[in-house]
């Protein structure tokens, strides 16, 4: 079992998605913005944080820099459904600035517990 931080602006899929994860034997807590991430990664230890790209207050770009930052071995998924870019440039950019694994909305539960248990693996 797994410590995550699930972090998305859009409180159903926060909870579908957490009710996965929850259900697949990790531990889940949440936020709903860039800024609320950033204080639970610096309070709490977590295995895996998960993040949109698009959020309100500081973005999952934002995110992942200062994270890297803080703390370089913390292992980060990125996931977007777009905005002004397509979700693969979101994506390829949160890649390119260490993104463990990336997935493009919208996905199925099943997909982001493989792609949880993958990056946890490596």
């Amino acid at each position: 079992m797994a410590k995550l931080l699930l972090v998305d602006d859009n409180q159903d899929l926060l909870g579908m998605q957490g009710e996965f994860l929850r259900m697949s034997g990790h531990e889940v807590e949440t936020a709903t913005n860039g800024e609320e991430a950033i204080a639970h990664a610096a309070s709490s230890h977590f295995d895996l944080i998960i993040t949109d790209i698009i959020m309100p207050t500081k973005d999952g770009i934002e995110v992942i820099i200062t994270l890297r930052k803080t703390m370089p071995a913390l292992k980060v998924i990125a996931i977007s459904g777009g905005g002004r870019l397509n979700a693969k440039d979101y994506l390829s950019i949160a890649q390119k600035l260490g993104a463990a694994a990336t997935l493009a909305k919208p996905f199925s539960g099943s997909e982001l517990v493989a792609t949880v248990d993958r990056v946890l693996a490596n």
